[in-house]
């Protein structure tokens, strides 16, 4: 299957600077969509459209078992500084996360798998808007589960660029393999006044500070050491002018965990932390939006994954998985069917640029390996070989 990909690694790369050179936001990938529709269809894949508003997936074969490969389409807002001929050339959006990469992988996959036999059913998921959420606050995951992506889905796969992994390596493990997140938004009310008589109000900056101790305590104080888990405050807006204290201080912030029980803590004192402003003689309110959960690799899919690495780039070539709670909404669907994804070494000494940044690009040689093990591991699983392998 790699010598295979190998074979098509001109076509991987064309269509991943093709979707570099038109890249679009969450919910926003028409174009993405169609191009996807278009190259599968010829391949014999029953294609829907619209799926989870701007997303397509693509079927071969019938029946179970069923295994899915997903791809997120989505760029992200970031004008980028590349001086290369697929640079895009949509003003102030760029794929900085290398979802044109997942998406030619998985292209790559489909026409690999395309002229393969096999019982069961191959499903492709395109995904639009991992990055952000709707008006619901639902990203591009739940959405496309909605509409029913995941139907008798057995196995669930995917894989992730990761810029500082060398080229020719992937990483894997089990268990939990990114942050599940939520978002909290708090407004602390006081009462304002002159900056002169300080003592006739209820300062809600001075109560904004007590509560800004309190939430950066929680993780060192409140929750056990061996929890993952981080709370961050991303914004604060209160005021207009030096000389007058105002009424009322905005606060945002994330939160993210790798354990349910743990979510819950933090929720809990978020919220005591909130309550500092009751007893310093102000309020408070405060909102907790939830978000994606953790993703967390099974380890049975991710012993399948580890099992084809193995065998298509040698074991020397595969990383431990690294620790990090970065926020992936590939997690909503591993709540439904066992499922792994991997890191795909992307880094060479001319690509050493990170993630969401204005000037990433990775080592294109590397797309051949992702798309080899996707469709190897979802082949194998459909012909049974795991079963027959397992110890």
């Amino acid at each position: 299957m790699l010598d295979r990909a190998k074979a098509i690694l001109k076509e991987i790369i064309s269509w991943r600077r093709d979707f570099h050179l038109h890249p679009e936001l969450g919910f926003q990938e028409i174009r993405t969509g169609t191009k996807v529709a278009e190259i599968m269809e010829p391949w014999g894949y029953r294609i829907r459209r619209g799926v989870g508003r701007t997303g397509v997936l693509a079927d071969l074969g019938n029946g179970n078992p069923i295994v899915a490969i997903r791809a997120e389409m989505d760029a992200l807002p970031i004008q980028e500084t590349n001086l290369v001929d697929y640079a895009s050339q949509n003003a102030g959006v760029m794929h900085a996360c290398g979802h044109d990469s997942h998406v030619a992988m998985a292209l790559g996959a489909g026409e690999l798998l395309s002229t393969e036999k096999f019982p069961g059913t191959i499903r492709f998921i395109f995904q639009p808007s991992e990055e952000v959420s709707d008006g619901e606050g639902l990203s591009g995951a739940p959405r496309m589960i909605q509409d029913g992506a995941m139907d008798g889905v057995g196995l669930v796969l995917a894989t992730h660029v990761e810029p500082t992994t060398p080229c020719g390596s992937i990483r894997i493990g089990s268990g939990p393999s990114s942050g599940g997140v939520d978002s909290w938004f708090g407004e602390i009310i006081g009462k304002g006044g002159h900056g002169a008589h300080p003592h006739q109000t209820i300062d809600p900056f001075y109560i904004a500070a007590h509560v800004i101790l309190a939430l950066n305590g929680i993780v060192s104080r409140r929750l056990d050491p061996f929890d993952l888990a981080v709370i961050s405050i991303g914004s604060m807006h209160g005021g207009s002018t030096e000389n007058v204290i105002p009424d009322r201080v905005k606060m945002t912030g994330t939160l993210r965990y790798t354990q349910v029980g743990v979510r819950e803590k933090i929720h809990a004192e978020i919220r005591r932390a909130f309550d500092i402003s009751q007893t310093l003689g102000g309020n408070y309110e405060l909102k907790i939006e939830t978000g994606t959960p953790p993703m967390v690799n099974s380890p049975e899919a991710s012993g399948m994954v580890e099992t084809v690495a193995r065998d298509l780039i040698g074991q020397e070539n595969i990383l431990p998985w690294k620790d990090e709670l970065g926020a992936e909404d590939f997690g909503c669907y591993m709540e439904l069917a066992s499922g792994a994804m991997f890191a795909l070494g992307t880094w060479s000494a001319r690509y050493n640029c990170l993630l969401h940044n204005p000037d990433f690009d990775l080592d294109e040689n590397s797309l051949v390996i992702g798309s080899a093990i996707l469709a190897e591991t979802a082949l194998r699983f459909l012909r049974g070989g795991f079963k027959r392998t397992k110890n």
